[in-house]
């Protein structure tokens, strides 16, 4: 398998993101249409957005993507604010080594502490499994943050 990386979005990533992320089924509709929404916010506003993103292309085919960006007043580190492999590819190693050129690329652009955050949630159990087997540690989290009984973790990752 052929995996290539690009990192300048085009207007068809909106609709393929939306794609992926549905396919997931692992978020809402209104988070499904806000990572579509990041997309045309970078294609629109360019880099000063602060969005950035990554895309793995099998075969011609955009596969999996991530989105990070520098967080402000931090000198060190980044948000790893998706991160996300179509259903039809996941399993074959594309998101570990989507994961890896994201790290390339936030290294070039000075991050030391890569923060990914997620659910406490049973169904996001092969998440945080995603995020451990990375090294990602877990650094915090906030109890009932989404509701009652779904925590928000924070799992980091040092850059070095």
């Amino acid at each position: 398998m052929d995996i290539k990386f690009r990192t300048t979005p085009v207007k068809s990533d909106i609709k393929r993101v939306m794609e992926i992320v549905e396919s997931t089924k692992f978020f809402y509709d209104h988070e499904v249409e806000i990572a579509a929404e990041l997309v045309a916010e970078r294609l629109s506003h360019g880099e000063s957005t602060g969005y950035y993103f990554v895309f793995a292309e099998v075969d011609g085919v955009t596969a999996a993507y991530s989105c990070y960006g520098p967080i402000t007043m931090s000198t060190t580190s980044f948000d790893l604010y998706w991160i996300a492999t179509h259903n039809d590819y996941r399993g074959k190693g594309i998101g570990k080594k989507l994961l890896e050129e994201t790290c390339n690329q936030v290294r070039k652009m000075g991050c030391k502490i890569l923060i990914a955050e997620t659910s406490g949630l049973e169904h996001y159990a092969p998440t945080r499994a995603f995020y451990i087997n990375n090294n990602f540690e877990l650094e915090a989290s906030l109890k009932d943050f989404y509701t009652d009984g779904d925590d928000k973790l924070f799992y980091t990752k040092r850059i070095g």
